[in-house]
């Protein structure tokens, strides 16, 4: 499948998908144009985590020939990432977009602690297969590789996917007790290998 992102101003708003004769893209329905050529199905996904999570429920299916232009909700990123079948991903439930055909995604729970004070909430997008994803960010968004045993810290609330496990770690000189209590002076600690994307900015801040 071709793909192209394009950019202004050194971020990517938007990406254009080409899928040929028969392939399928899923993502959620923000499409912005699309040729008269590909096959739109839509799908309302009323499940019970969906409504709990006031997620977005519209999914939709495109499939080729044609193009495909689609584009976030937020001002921000759009980056994409080949799944080669032996890593599973976290991904935050808004930062996720569109993928390819052969890629699974389930919503599925984290930790209290981690749900509390990642900023991602109870239940994360974990995706696994083979094939491409699309991600988006609030803000610009960074990709960092992590070699083996490779510590890296990234702020609470910023963290859009990752394949490594991390915990949260309280990097401020204040009392726990404090710090625990108003959500500040905690980071999450990754440990290599994997990849972690970050947004530069948080989107519950600026809600």
């Amino acid at each position: 499948m071709r793909y192209r992102n394009y950019r202004r101003s050194n971020r990517r708003f938007c990406t254009c998908c080409e899928p040929h004769y028969g392939e399928r893209i899923a993502g959620r329905q923000r499409d912005r144009s699309l040729s008269p050529t590909v096959g739109l199905q839509g799908k309302l996904d009323t499940s019970v985590k969906t409504i709990r999570l006031r997620s977005q429920m519209a999914l939709s299916t495109y499939t080729g020939p044609g193009e495909v232009l689609l584009a976030p909700h937020m001002l921000g990123d759009i980056t994409s990432f080949q799944l080669s079948g032996d890593e599973v991903w976290s991904v935050a439930k808004d930062a996720y977009l569109a993928c390819t055909q052969g890629v699974a995604r389930d919503f599925k729970r984290q930790g209290l602690g981690k749900a509390f004070f990642s900023g991602d909430g109870l239940f994360v997008f974990k995706v696994s297969g083979s094939g491409i994803m699309w991600i988006t960010s609030f803000g610009a968004l960074v990709r960092k590789d992590l070699a083996e045993g490779e510590k890296y810290f990234v702020d609470n609330g910023h963290l859009v996917a990752w394949n490594t496990k991390y915990i949260l770690q309280r990097a401020s000189s204040r009392g726990y007790i404090s710090g625990i209590s108003a959500g500040e002076g905690l980071v999450c600690k990754f440990t290599g290998p994997g990849t972690v994307f970050f947004q530069t900015r948080n989107p519950v801040s600026r809600a």
